[in-house]
This record gives C-alpha cells, sequence and structure tokens, in this order.
C-alpha cells in the first residue's frame, strides 16, 4: 500500500521501500543507508522542514539495528501538517548510517544517543561522541546481546 510521499518518490525514480501505515495512519517508509543522504535532503526541499524526533533500536539479537526518524511539513494556513515515518536499517557489523545533522539541526543529540547506545556510527556529523554513557564504556547497552558487566561503580551515591 502506497501513501502519497511514495508516490511521488516513485514518480521521481527514488529508491525505497513503503512500509505502509501506522496506527495513526502516518506514511512508513525504509530507505537504504547510502540513498539516506540525498532522500533526506530531497525531502527538507520537498517540505519536510521540522525533524520531529530520532530513535534507534535493535531490532533482533544479532540482527539489524535501525534508525527511526519522523518527519513533519509544516506550512502556513495548515491546520493538520503532513508526518512520515523514514526507517533506515543498518547491519549490525560496522552499522553506519549518512548524518542528516547538515540537513536538520536537530538530529545532533537524538543521533549522539544512538550512537551511544547502540554503536550506529552516523557518518559527517560534527560532534559524535558519548553522550549519554562515559567515554571509557565499552560495548553497547540498548543492543540486545549486550551482556552488562558484573560491576558498577557507584560514586557519591548519597
Amino acid at each position: 500500500m502506497q501513501g502519497n510521499l511514495s508516490s511521488w518518490l516513485v514518480k521521481h525514480g527514488l529508491v525505497h521501500r513503503s512500509l505502509g501505515f501506522d496506527y495513526q495512519g502516518i506514511e512508513t517508509l525504509q530507505i537504504k543507508p547510502e540513498e539516506w543522504h540525498s532522500i533526506a535532503v530531497i525531502l527538507y526541499v520537498y517540505g519536510y522542514n521540522y525533524l520531529r524526533s530520532q530513535c534507534a533500536y535493535d531490532v533482533a539479537p544479532g540482527g539489524l539495528l535501525a534508525s527511526v526518524y519522523h518527519l513533519t511539513r509544516i506550512e502556513y494556513g495548515i491546520d493538520q501538517p503532513e508526518e512520515v515515518c523514514i526507517k533506515v536499517f543498518a547491519a549490525r557489523i560496522n552499522p553506519r548510517i549518512p548524518s542528516v545533522f547538515w540537513v536538520w539541526k536537530s538530529a545532533d543529540f537524538p543521533e549522539r544517543e544512538s550512537y551511544d547506545m547502540l554503536g550506529i556510527y552516523y557518518d559527517n556529523h560534527p560532534r559524535l561522541k558519548r553522550i549519554l554513557m562515559p567515554e571509557s564504556w565499552v560495548g553497547w547497552p540498548l543492543r540486545k546481546d549486550y551482556i552488562a558487566p558484573n560491576f558498577y561503580e557507584i560514586q557519591d551515591a548519597h
């Protein structure tokens, strides 16, 4: 089932896969990592001028990692903004996805958090480093195959 945006992308020869609609009727598309940056720029020019949120998750133990972008098309005089959900899947070994920081500045901290928790490298991100965990932390805590260390340092826990 294709939505308006998917039809528009097909019409212009842009590679993607329609994943249907979520429970709120928001169109969901899958974009390949190598196509993501150019399609992100096109979506911005097309009017998706607001990155509402970005998150990431581990699809399955030993499986793919996903980076999810919720984009909104905000226009004056429109009561109901148009929304779309973009999913970009990356291999578990050396997961790399182009950063969209230079398209939507609001991707800065969410992409850093996705890197910190799942180890997804966002190419061309200006400050890709840990944001929640200490720099010395080993591993990616939100991966389903993550093994928590059997020690915890509690400093100043009063």
